[in-house]
């Protein structure tokens, strides 16, 4: 942000394109001159008024209901105006020039993306988790992705970090005190139980950081890359996945010439998943240029579904080309071997691996399920609440500082490393809700919102 945070705001606050209702919002420290030019009265706090809302001339714009916030009972913490009108694209940009026209006086300009929510933050109405969580439940693509990030916007996932940041605050006390007071030795920190502190506080970091995987992943979800010999199924395992008919399904080898990517939900998680081009040695120069997307795609894959031909079993080629798939694959890279055409393949002995029909279904139920385990989805019976990579990798620091913090203790010798391992731990904690970080970090959260929030 590099405008003034001082200076009042405004914005269109709905979605763009034609509605039946839209929003123009507006916040700041003084709106009364915008207030009596837009609406030509004193409004009644938090009380909706329906009015015509005033150009310069005097004629009505529009006329719809007019919402006075005074501070600090806001969304911002701020004075909010907000007006609801048609929601016609040219009603809202009149609403929106008429605005900045009469709030020129009192440097009323145009919001940039995420402020009003950012204003929320420094004018602490949210922290920092909670508003990330807006802009995560406006972008939910799931109904348990929403849910969760509902469950992060009330201030779940704040109030365990709060927790965690109380028992570190009151171990770090403990070890400051002991260098405060040189006549105090380790005997101090034995007695205090701080290695009991300690494994207490570990514990429950790593509960919160599970959940906070499952919150991520809720959020992120993970690309499924579907790789394979040409004819293997895969297109039509897409179209299966995915319950429509995206990719082109025919007998020839080499129809997919590039990716074809779909986005699913398996029980509230997001999967994206590709199909790419048969792997193969071809001579046509736009099949290789879909064989090399195919291998950049895997490349970049959370996990990879190599598909094989059942009907292909025991052909000594297919077999030779399936090992130099793999020969390929990137290391580290989770593969699920699947196996289709089942329901042509007879009562032979199967191969290891999972086994199904893109053409009839079955089998579906036992992938999804798998896809879900690769992943890393174990959902909680207590709910999910939605959180970031960042928040896992913050709490990620914390268990290596506290870890180190654990050998310290062990040593006996080095507390003053101890509190600076503990420091540095909560400094982590702190970057979550927004207690500690940079102006830089603030910058790259709320310029990803969306203007108007």
């Amino acid at each position: 942000m590099t405008a003034s945070p001082r200076d009042p705001i405004v914005a269109i606050a709905s979605a763009p394109g034609r509605g039946a209702v839209g929003i123009v919002r507006a916040s700041g420290r003084d709106l009364a001159p915008l207030v009596a030019a837009l609406c030509g009265r004193v409004l009644k706090p938090r009380e909706a008024t329906y009015l015509p809302f005033r150009d310069a001339d005097g004629s009505a714009i529009d006329q719809g209901l007019a919402l006075h916030f005074p501070a600090p009972h806001s969304y911002t913490g701020e004075e909010v105006l907000e007006l609801q009108a048609h929601g016609g694209p040219v009603v809202m940009q009149l609403l929106l020039a008429r605005c900045l026209q009469a709030g020129a006086g009192i440097g009323l300009r145009a919001a940039e993306p995420g402020e009003f929510t950012q204003r929320a933050f420094l004018n602490d109405k949210l922290d920092l988790a909670q508003a990330e969580a807006v802009a995560d439940l406006i972008d939910a693509s799931t109904e348990a992705a929403a849910r969760s990030a509902s469950r992060s916007l009330a201030g779940e996932f704040s109030q365990h970090i709060d927790a965690l940041r109380e028992r570190l605050i009151h171990l770090r006390m403990l070890v400051e005190a002991t260098l405060d007071f040189p006549e105090e030795d380790i005997d101090f920190l034995r007695k205090a139980d701080a290695q009991g502190q300690l494994d207490g506080l570990q514990q429950q970091l790593k509960a919160v950081l599970a959940r906070t995987r499952q919150g991520a992943l809720l959020r992120e979800g993970i690309t499924v890359v579907i790789a394979g010999q040409p004819n293997a199924g895969k297109s039509s395992l897409l179209n299966a996945l995915a319950g429509a008919e995206l990719a082109i399904v025919t007998p020839i080898a080499g129809t997919t010439r590039d990716k074809v990517e779909q986005s699913i939900q398996i029980e509230g998680v997001p999967l994206h998943v590709v199909d790419t081009a048969g792997l193969r040695d071809s001579d046509d120069p736009v099949e290789r240029i879909g064989i090399e997307r195919a291998w950049g795609a895997i490349a970049k894959a959370d996990a990879v579904l190599f598909l094989h031909d059942l009907l292909r079993r025991d052909d000594v080629a297919a077999q030779q080309a399936d090992a130099a798939i793999a020969q390929r694959l990137p290391a580290g890279v989770p593969v699920l071997q699947v196996w289709n055409k089942r329901d042509a393949a007879g009562d032979a002995a199967l191969p290891e691996g999972l086994h199904l029909s893109a053409k009839t279904g079955a089998g579906l139920a036992e992938l999804r399920a798998a896809l879900l385990q690769i992943a890393g989805w174990q959902a909680l019976p207590e709910g999910v609440y939605l959180a970031r990579a960042r928040h896992v990798q913050a709490l990620g620091r914390v268990q290596e500082h506290l870890d180190a913090v654990g050998l310290h203790l062990a040593d006996g010798r080095t507390l003053d490393l101890m509190a600076e391992e503990l420091r540095l731990a909560q400094n982590a904690l702190n970057e979550i809700t927004g207690a500690f970080g940079s102006d830089d970090l603030l910058g790259v959260i709320f310029s990803r919102f969306c203007i108007g929030k």
